[in-house]
């Protein structure tokens, strides 16, 4: 989890100062679908992206 709020504060907080909670809000949501997910992989998902193993079909 540490790592995880390291990333956003360093790629969401940190860019700008954001006008209203809204704004934040989204920017934090668009990151987290957009980047994070489609990078982070995890053992317990054979290495894969959550995106990754939702379109994966076992051969």
């Amino acid at each position: 989890m540490e790592s995880f709020f390291a990333l956003l504060q360093k790629n969401v907080l940190d860019r700008q100062r954001w006008a209203t909670h809204h704004d934040l809000r989204l920017a934090t949501v668009t990151w987290i679908e957009r980047t994070y997910h489609r990078r982070r992989r995890q053992r317990r998902l054979g290495r894969l992206t959550p995106i990754a193993l939702r379109h994966y079909t076992p051969a």
